[in-house]
């Protein structure tokens, strides 16, 4: 609804012309109690289904065989689906592979040759070449699609939560994200290729089975099937579990990440899809990649981007143990300063996020493109600088080994070259600081997890200190960006100086460093993003380690509770920064204080059953709202109405706040049809009004209440409540008889859909389903619409294409039910209902969100 009320501000005046982003750093920027408020500018997608008569055709033709066949189209699309973010991990990770492999061939041989000619700062001018030019083609692509910016699991995040993210899954945005992430990676920047790979996914998911493209017109074939949010919202989920199970191989993960971290609604029958998407796009991705590495097409080796490897213990230690019951101690004690390094993560990129929105995003984009080189420049000249001044030069041993066979496994992240950097030092000698940083993450983070005695404290705890501040200050800027493998490699390095520390001053020689390392990457990631269950499971089965299970759950859950008692999650918080109204899991028990009479909107704008072409058009000029209640006048009630009878007006408070705004809305509607297209059809229609003699008006309205063809008694088609009524007849009571929806609205008027006076309602055209949803999900706006040819007077029956039976609640309903009710059926709109089929508001996800609820409860602490 278009008003401001309880602290929310509502997008109007000059901001409407605004782009979202502007509004958010010019407009929404207000906060209370450090929160931004949410935005009303995000529109809600339509998950409920509306059963109208279009959709009960089709059920009506549907036997088994068609369902069957149906569902048949739905498996293979998933597959598909699944077989194509796996194309698109196996193209991300190649040119990844390719342009690190140059860059470093280059610099390599660079460090090397000028080590003994002195000549070092020509190497930094090459690695800075490189870096640059990545990161420039990365901030490029984002200038293009600007919410291909980031890891997109917040926006997917959102997406799957009911709100609708303009641009979020579109083609252009999957393009920009594969190439930039690629280009991100390449470019030196501590971030990583796998969070944005469930961003791709999920674009995937959402344009395969629409078999069409806004980006590329001429791709459209005529499948009008699953044209509608709801199956959208599915294929959504499962391309968003595959581009995890993609990354990490982990389909159950994937599958698990989708239900606990995405979607909001969930199903039984889509549980079963989602993990065969997840399988599909594992397998794609590991077919391709073992084939082009090994070259052995078929020996499945590489099941995701990102694999840690075989943890085991040498042979020749017989005392080792992958973990003992004495280590879940430490464990417990690293997931709390896991939860505490997280926290601290978050609140200094929630800060810094803050900044970019005030300082650098209302300027010219240029400077979001000069923010990101600067990231680049200062990250290569710390990676350099460290490398050459703060590394130590180690003896190659045998400990590099340690009897441990993991290090073969080497192999499996396809280094560069040799994942032993010689930097800076001399021969025989290794550099254990350039090691870590000149390396791959991937690679980096296999050296944490499985080679013995080859980092000392010292460079580990400077390296976690440098990859820790600059993967914040990264995380955030314009290009494509993961969290998930900077996490990994700084909690990676957190439980390996552990490990030393443990080894060295209290004397636990047989503990297991990787193991150690696993645990530190799984405290800190888990106190950055708060996951738990789907987190544990990804971990697990990046591993193929199950007895991990138990450590890394409980890692897990004492970094998210940890980091709770301080702030939320990386992702919710970049949400909150965005002003998403997010729907939570449930609602504060407080919040049954409250009842839906106290949240809904009381102030509506409806339609009749029969309503003329020239009231609809001026409801939709003059109002932005989505769906509109379909009601009748109940004049029955009106004597004992106004009598104050308990049963009928137990919401008499709301009908009297809306006297003037439905006085009002008729004057909105009366100045909008001077805009009427058609001059000389609003003259006829102006004419007729006022040579209408009232006995002739009586006549006729006699005429249409005593139509036995009208489903629904009504007023005279374009009869609205005016200033000239009674006290009477402005409290007449609405009946609700459904709800109709403005696109659907539009594409009525857009293909005529209407009958005149003199015929009957049933001489009005009727539309299919297909043809109502044929051109989802860019309904053509009313302002655009060509209505010239259109007579104003012309009536159009909306009762075919109304939902006759949506989900209502009561005045008195408390709000926990109507939040669990919006939330777990995912609705975009609610209407509250009295007893009597009186409707007396309607509520939306603005009118459900933590901020909105807060301020009503404060406002009933005030009324008692």
């Amino acid at each position: 609804m278009a008003r401001c009320g309880a602290g929310l501000c509502c997008c109007c005046g000059e901001r409407e012309s605004r782009t979202p982003e502007e509004l958010t750093i010019l407009g929404e920027t207000r906060e209370e109690e450090d929160e931004i408020l949410p935005r009303k500018d995000y529109e809600s997608l339509d998950y409920d289904r509306c059963i109208n008569d279009p959709y009960l055709e089709i059920l009506e033709s549907m036997d088994n065989k068609k369902a069957q066949r149906y569902e048949a189209v739905k498996w293979m699309l998933v597959f598909a689906i699944g077989v194509c973010t796996g194309l698109v991990g196996l193209f991300v990770d190649f040119f990844v592979r390719l342009f690190t492999q140059i860059k470093f061939q280059v610099v390599q041989s660079s460090v090397e040759e000028c080590t003994e000619k002195g000549c070092l700062a020509l190497s930094l001018l090459e690695l800075l070449g490189f870096n640059l030019t990545f990161v420039f083609l990365a901030s490029l692509l984002v200038l293009i699609q600007p919410v291909a910016a980031g890891s997109g699991i917040p926006e997917i995040k959102c997406y799957l939560n009911g709100v609708k993210v303009p641009g979020v899954v579109r083609l252009r945005t999957v393009v920009c994200k594969a190439m930039g992430v690629l280009f991100s990676v390449a470019g030196g920047l501590f971030v990583g290729k796998e969070g944005p790979m469930i961003h791709s996914g999920a674009v995937v998911g959402a344009g395969l089975p629409q078999f069409q493209s806004i980006s590329l017109r001429k791709i459209q074939f005529n499948f009008p099937y699953f044209r509608s949010d709801r199956d959208k919202r599915d294929f959504v989920s499962a391309g968003a579990a595959a581009g995890v199970a993609a990354a990490f191989g982990a389909p159950i993960g994937g599958t698990l990440f989708s239900l606990e971290e995405g979607s909001s609604f969930w199903n039984q029958g889509l549980t079963w899809k989602v993990l065969f998407c997840s399988m599909a796009a594992t397998f794609t991705l590991n077919f391709f990649r073992s084939g082009i590495q090994f070259g052995s097409w078929g020996s499945f080796q590489l099941p995701g981007l990102l694999n840690f490897g075989e943890f085991k213990c040498s042979e020749s230690d017989k005392k080792c143990h992958l973990w003992t019951a004495v280590d879940l101690g430490f464990f417990i004690l690293m997931g709390i300063v896991g939860g505490l390094l997280g926290a601290t993560f978050n609140c200094l990129n929630k800060r810094l996020a803050k900044y970019r929105m005030r300082n650098v995003h209302p300027k010219p984009k240029l400077v979001r493109v000069l923010e990101s080189l600067l990231v680049s420049l200062t990250t290569t000249v710390v990676v350099f600088v460290a490398s050459m001044v703060l590394g130590e030069c180690r003896q190659m041993s045998s400990s590099r080994h340690s009897g441990n066979d993991t290090l073969s496994l080497q192999d499996i992240s396809e280094d560069v070259n040799s994942s032993i950097k010689t930097f800076f030092c001399p021969n025989e000698t290794y550099n254990d600081m350039a090691t870590l940083f000149f390396n791959p993450q991937e690679s980096a983070i296999l050296q944490l997890f499985h080679q013995d005695g080859t980092f000392s404290p010292v460079t580990l705890s400077l390296f976690f200190l440098l990859y820790f501040l600059l993967s914040c200050w990264t995380y955030g800027i314009s290009v494509p960006s993961g969290l998930f493998v900077p996490s990994l490699l700084c909690g990676a390095a957190f439980g390996r100086l552990v490990a030393n520390l443990l080894k060295s001053y209290i004397g636990l020689d047989h503990i297991y460093s990787g193991t150690f390392a696993l645990i530190g990457a799984a405290a800190f990631l888990g106190g950055v993003v708060r996951m738990t269950i789907s987190l544990t499971v990804i971990l697990i089965e990046s591993t193929n380690e199950i007895t991990y299970g138990l450590p890394i759950m409980i890692t897990l859950m004492v970094a998210k509770w940890t980091g709770d008692f301080f702030n939320k999650g990386i992702y919710d918080i970049h949400v909150n920064l965005r002003g998403v109204p997010l729907l939570e899991w449930e609602t504060g028990v407080e919040m049954d204080k409250l009842r839906a009479s106290d949240i809904m909107e009381p102030n509506l704008t409806y339609v009749y059953p029969h309503t003329r072409i020239q009231s609809l058009v001026s409801i939709l000029r003059t109002t932005v709202h989505h769906a509109f209640p379909v009601v009748t006048e109940n004049r029955g009630n009106e004597r004992e109405f106004m009598k104050g009878n308990q049963l009928i007006s137990n919401n008499i408070k709301f009908k009297k706040s809306s006297i003037l705004t439905r006085a009002g809305e008729q004057r909105k509607r009366s100045q909008s049809m001077k805009s009427y297209p058609s001059s000389e059809l609003r003259n006829m229609c102006d004419e007729h009004i006022a040579t209408e003699e009232p006995p002739e008006k009586e006549d006729l309205l006699q005429q249409m209440l005593e139509r036995r063809y009208t489903p629904y008694p009504n007023l005279y088609p374009d009869q609205s409540p005016s200033e000239e009524w009674t006290m009477e007849e402005r409290f007449r009571p609405l009946t609700f008889h459904g709800l109709i929806l403005r696109s659907q609205l539009v594409t009525l008027l857009d293909r005529g859909v209407c009958y005149s006076e003199s015929q009957s309602s049933a001489s009005q055209p009727r539309l299919s389903h297909a043809e109502m949803s044929e051109d989802y999900p860019r309904y053509p706006d009313i302002h655009d619409l060509d209505l010239t040819l259109l007579n104003p007077r012309m009536i159009v029956d909306v009762t075919p294409y109304m939902n006759p039976s949506p989900f209502t609640v009561s005045p008195n309903t408390h709000v926990s039910q109507v939040f669990n009710l919006f939330r777990t059926m995912g609705l975009r709109h609610l209407p509250v209902v009295n007893a009597v089929g009186e409707v007396v508001g309607i509520i939306t996800r603005h009118n459900l969100t933590h901020e909105f609820l807060q301020a009503r409860l404060r406002q009933h602490y005030q009324t008692i």
